[in-house]
């Protein structure tokens, strides 16, 4: 396992994150780019604990001025998604091997759906051994409800059946949220690390107005234990 200096940790909701703060210790709080980073440690480590707010663009800024305020030497994206894979379950953990940007669509030029026009990349790999630290953390603490999986990301809440079984069929995906595939690009154009955990909050069919709101605080809380776990790991 690589030594990291400084691990960058991000949710998009302050529920995602909220459990991190209480826990680190002599945290200080800075604000850039009308964002707030919590710089401190956890479990003896030196993290920086951020709340990126929802969409691609937020994600994206905040995955920078991570790296370049912070020097990120890894990041990991926790939180809760909506799962599109039919075999995955409200509470199940999805841990990325790759993501991808599944709004990204030029397909009426030939480029395949989620292709991002002239650039060598468009499929983002999550750092192997981030995704079995990942892997063994969410087995220590949900036995037999973690696996790995492509994530797709977008500015989009997705709540369509149809469009659930269009993004596992076509896309491969497990599950869907609205910002994982955007701090893997800036990872990867950085050369940083990263891992994505998600808890499956909803079934991304248009139940979530059911289950959303009472599972995303349960789910917050599988995905603090498993970035919790890592984090003491690293």
């Amino acid at each position: 396992m690589a030594s990291y200096g400084t691990i960058g940790i991000i949710g998009a909701m302050e529920e995602e994150i909220k459990l991190l703060l209480e826990h680190m210790d002599n945290p200080q709080a800075e604000q850039h780019a009308g964002l707030t980073y919590h710089r401190g440690t956890l479990h003896g480590r030196k993290v920086v604990v951020t709340q990126s707010g929802v969409g691609k663009v937020n994600a994206a800024v905040c995955t920078q001025v991570l790296i370049d305020r912070f020097s990120a030497d890894a990041v990991l994206f926790t939180g809760v998604a909506g799962a599109v894979d039919p075999a995955l379950n409200i509470g199940d953990i999805v841990i990325s091997t790759s993501s991808l940007q599944h709004d990204v669509d030029v397909t009426a030029l030939g480029f395949k759906r989620g292709e991002v026009p002239y650039q060598a990349v468009s499929e983002y790999p999550s750092d192997e051994a981030l995704v079995k630290l990942a892997q063994a953390a969410g087995e220590n603490v949900f036995p037999g409800r973690c696996r790995t999986g492509r994530v797709l990301s977008g500015d989009q809440f997705i709540a369509d059946r149809a469009v659930v079984r269009m993004l596992h069929e076509e896309l491969g995906g497990a599950c869907t949220e609205m910002e994982g595939a955007a701090v893997a690009q800036v990872c990867h154009m950085n050369g940083v690390p990263h891992v994505i955990i998600r808890s499956m909050s909803d079934k991304a069919d248009g139940s979530a107005h059911v289950n959303f709101a009472e599972f995303t605080v349960e789910a917050a809380d599988r995905s603090f234990a498993i970035v919790s776990g890592m984090v003491q790991e690293l």
